[in-house]
């Protein structure tokens, strides 16, 4: 038999393997729900998530999530619960590394189609 192997996820070693910004990594899974790391910058695109909602967790850097009716800034240590079916827009002045909690599966730009959305279940 075989030892299982115990070792904690870092997140500063994840984040310095991603070169590239908007493509989330997937960094740990539990149940259905994936745990994935990404570097943003710059404005994202208009999306919802139809049927879950979306954490997002601050690591590093300030972001502002848009809502048609309003917004919310999040800085590190910071976390927001966007509700399913909420259009939002991710914002970033300048690079923000988050950590992204959501189903597996689940398309970073919702329904929309575009240059920003990801491959799913790419892990680092």
């Amino acid at each position: 038999m075989s030892a299982t192997p115990y070792q904690a996820v870092n997140f500063a070693d994840k984040l310095s393997r991603i070169h590239d910004h908007w493509q989330q990594r997937v960094i740990a899974e539990m149940n259905d729900y994936q745990f994935k790391v990404v570097k943003i910058e710059g404005d994202f695109i208009w999306h919802d998530h139809a049927d879950t909602d979306e954490a997002f967790i601050v690591l590093e850097g300030v972001l502002r999530i848009d809502f048609r009716d309003g917004a919310v800034q999040l800085s590190a240590g910071e976390m927001f619960v966007v509700p399913k079916g909420k259009e939002h827009k991710p914002y970033a002045e300048k690079e923000v590394k988050l950590l992204l909690i959501e189903p597996r599966g689940v398309t970073n730009t919702g329904s929309e189609t575009s240059e920003r959305t990801a491959a799913n279940d790419v892990w680092i």
